[in-house]
């Protein structure tokens, strides 16, 4: 059971230091494997859950909300609904049309995403991407009116850059707004520079709650990809391999499984375990497929590494 919580953000909402990411229900996970995921990570103290309603549009014969519907039958069948945290999102196309940030568009996804996930809020409600189209304080009244109506608690930016971020955070601040409360950016050990270089300071300086995606670089920080010939190793081998198996990549594996011996843990478990003790970092986002995965991960939720550790991956991974 994982015993350390922390605050998402300026929200008041406590959740575990690892956030589970439901897009996997629905498209590598069937509909019976994912209830006994749910039922295993409220069991272990796992209870913060993302989702999108895009999730999985993209997997052949599926056309988006499938991990939604999933939790809301989850939801519906065990009526557990007030021992999880539940994270969505609203901006990507899901349909002809359906896309963006538009007061009209918002009004409709949020609906269409309450259905699905049979409950009446949602804990926290995220902005997917940026939407150029639409103006930042139109937007956030939407979903300020949305707060005030009691279907969403909180809300939370992703895939914003940090110059647009801050104009949204100063929006909200002037005109008496809810704000972006947290922020979902791609980080890892060895994905830093994109958030580091300007995301972090925002997010830091306002207290923002930060669950960050890609925390396993696609897999390569669990150490699955050493070579060329791993790629086959997976559908998305290839890329992993073309990505990250490089100098660098490789000089944070030596490092990543340095440290696991030392701290009689996996590669999977340390990698995780930089992250959460990353100032400012709140939870990262992992996602498996079975239950055995879900048992190492957990694991990294209460793994604490020693300052020497740490340095030691830091400057592994430098870039």
């Amino acid at each position: 059971m994982i015993q350390t919580h922390r605050e998402l953000g300026r929200t008041g909402i406590q959740v575990p230091t690892l956030t589970f990411g439901g897009n996997v229900f629905g498209w590598t996970v069937d509909r019976q494997t994912s209830f006994s995921l749910l039922d295993a990570l409220v069991e272990k103290g796992l209870f913060f859950i993302d989702t999108a309603d895009c999730y999985s549009r993209w997997a052949p014969g599926n056309e988006g909300g499938e991990s939604e519907t999933i939790i809301g039958d989850w939801l519906k069948k065990t009526g557990k609904r007030n021992q999880i945290v539940l994270a969505t999102k609203v901006g990507m196309e899901t349909g002809e049309g359906k896309t963006g940030l538009s007061p009209a568009y918002i009004r409709q996804a949020v609906e269409a995403s309450l259905k699905r996930l049979q409950t009446d809020y949602i804990d926290l409600y995220q902005a997917h991407r940026d939407d150029s189209d639409t103006p930042l304080q139109e937007t956030l009244a939407t979903f300020d009116a949305l707060i005030k109506e009691g279907k969403v608690r909180a809300i939370g930016a992703s895939n914003y850059s940090a110059e647009r971020l801050q104009e949204a955070l100063n929006i909200s601040k002037q005109q008496g707004l809810a704000r972006y409360e947290t922020l979902q950016p791609e980080y890892n050990l060895y994905d830093r520079q994109g958030y580091e270089s300007g995301l972090e300071q925002v997010a830091r300086e306002h207290g923002l709650g930060v669950i960050n995606y890609y925390s396993l670089a696609s897999g390569f920080l669990s150490g699955k990809y050493r070579s060329k010939a791993d790629a086959n190793k997976s559908k998305r081998g290839e890329g992993v391999v073309e990505k990250y198996l490089n100098d660098r990549g490789l000089r944070i594996l030596k490092a990543l499984d340095e440290v696991a011996e030392e701290s009689q843990a996996t590669p999977t478990q340390v990698a995780l375990a930089w992250q959460i003790a990353r100032p400012g970092i709140t939870a990262p986002i992992v996602s498996v497929t079975s239950l055995p995965q879900l048992e190492e991960l957990s694991k990294a939720a209460s793994l604490q590494l020693s300052e020497e550790a740490i340095r030691k991956l830091t400057e592994a991974s430098r870039y």
